[in-house]
């Protein structure tokens, strides 16, 4: 799935008038203040109708920021609980330019807390079990956090991409304000992720991008939020030719509504809904999509619609109990290995195929593709589901999970605070803040694996070292006041 967005993100503000980041957000934590930013220029590339290609208008994180038109329009709560699910009529988010487009994404994240719970909840009552397990996901949440942290960096591709393609290349311009205009994008939008989600299944180098999504054994809401950092650099590229006709605010507004559509029905809890099943992507629609069992290999990619599937010949009905997770399981809760090691196998595999074409077939075939095999591979090859699988859970110490438990709030905490004043931190501060995460993120999942040895133990306690000295010295600090006195403790 394309990765959702499910995490906060810092509007993105021009640097200082000397060209660098404000230092403001130095070592001394105490002192530290946030320094004064310029309003952002308006946007001089294009004629008529242009878009900014900049970035200043919009934020880091490719979302919508401020701009010359006063910033992003305000949306009550119920709006927002409806854009969730994609019933936000034109008349409620058709906007001019596309510094006026709301953030959906990150003002939905108090409602993915809610349904998280509400899930947790549900699933107790009806089924006398939670609908996750605690390793898992913290797992999914730190592939989650370690997929923005790009943003922090660079601005996103998305957006980018597809403003500099209207500025310079579109045909001709439909109208921001026609509900036409705002369905042809929903169709746009819908039918491009389902040509990139086929392709990132169908195409090896992809599929080693994608697969961290589908890397779970569990099905629920922490799911959706479980994403690969790779992924988003090959998305991009099927959308660019609706920029040539559809105006960035309004790709952008779809853009964000087809990702938040895709954070519910990542559930167990909702069994079927009826006559929808025939048109729209549903809970039982997408769990097919991320079993393991034969008849669910390479089915489903729907993202809003189910329709692209009927017509395309990819829809498969929910049947037989499904099994979720790879066909051969990793394993790991080490967010990094889960990134990094099907790349590993596609070079080991490359340089270990005899002959140049077949060389190219490991990285551009199927993952199931090997010489003499058809170009996705072979269905008998495929493991059969016994009933017996049993998800990898270690066992562990009660009081191991509570300290990971709260070490991860910690992290996310840090994480939240980076994101509120990426534009006012030095590149050393900004590196050092990230590099933490990601050594923590790394730490938590190892320790998670409960692996026979010392090297997590020894890893976690060089980590605790590491975050003593550097809140310290001020180059951490934490969003909420009173969390700080806990860390001075």
């Amino acid at each position: 799935n394309t990765e959702l967005e499910a995490f906060p993100k810092a509007a993105f503000k021009p640097p200082s008038a000397t060209g660098k980041r404000s230092e403001a957000a130095g070592p001394s934590q105490k002192s530290e203040r946030r320094a004064r930013q310029p309003a952002p220029p308006r946007c001089r590339a294009g004629g008529a109708g242009s878009q900014c290609t900049c970035g200043r208008g919009a934020q880091r994180s490719g979302a919508m920021g401020s701009g010359a038109g006063g910033g992003p329009r305000a949306t009550a709560p119920g709006q927002q609980l409806r854009a969730l699910f994609y019933v936000l009529p034109p008349s409620e988010s058709s906007f001019r330019t596309v510094e006026e487009v709301p953030d959906y994404v990150e003002k939905s994240i108090p409602f993915f807390i809610v349904f998280i719970g509400l899930e947790f909840a549900v699933s107790w009552v009806t089924k006398r079990k939670l609908s996750g397990r605690i390793n898992d996901g913290i797992s999914c949440l730190s592939l989650g956090v370690l997929s923005r942290l790009p943003d922090v960096l660079f601005r996103s591709i998305e957006l980018i991409s597809y403003i500099y393609v209207w500025n310079n290349y579109r045909l001709f311009e439909l109208p921001w304000d026609s509900p036409w205009t705002w369905y042809l994008t929903f169709l746009g939008v819908d039918f491009a992720y389902y040509c990139f989600h086929r392709v990132s299944h169908e195409v090896n180098i992809l599929w080693a991008a994608h697969q961290v999504h589908h890397s779970s054994e569990d099905y629920n809401l922490f799911t959706a939020l479980r994403q690969s950092v790779l992924q988003k650099y090959t998305s991009w590229i099927f959308n660019l030719p609706m920029a040539l006709f559809i105006p960035p605010s309004v790709f952008a507004v779809h853009l964000q509504f087809n990702l938040l559509y895709q954070f519910w029905i990542h559930t167990e809890v909702i069994s079927n809904l009826g006559p929808l099943e025939w048109i729209l992507n549903t809970p039982s629609h997408h769990r097919v999509h991320h079993g393991r069992n034969p008849y669910c290999i390479d089915k489903n990619y729907g993202g809003t619609l189910i329709i692209w599937d009927r017509i395309f010949g990819t829809f498969e009905a929910e049947d037989a109990k499904v099994v979720y997770g790879l066909t051969h399981p990793v394993n790991s809760f080490d967010p990094i290995m889960l990134q990094l090691r099907p790349l590993a196998h596609i070079w080991n595999t490359f340089w270990a195929t005899p002959g140049f074409c077949n060389k190219l077939s490991v990285i551009f075939k199927g993952p199931g593709w090997g010489p003499g095999k058809p170009r996705l591979g072979l269905p008998e090859e495929i493991p059969v589901i016994t009933g017996k699988e049993v998800p990898f859970n270690p066992s562990l110490p009660a009081y191991l999970n509570c300290y990971a438990v709260v070490h991860f709030a910690v992290i996310l905490d840090l994480y939240t605070e980076l994101l509120g004043t990426v534009t006012t931190l030095s590149q050393g501060t900004l590196l050092l803040r990230i590099g933490f995460i990601i050594l923590s993120l790394t730490s938590f999942g190892l320790l998670l694996e409960n692996r026979q040895d010392t090297r997590p133990g020894i890893l976690e306690i060089i980590r605790c070292l590491v975050f003593v000295g550097v809140y310290k010295l001020g180059y951490l600090r934490s969003q909420f006041s009173s969390l700080g006195y806990a860390y001075e403790v």
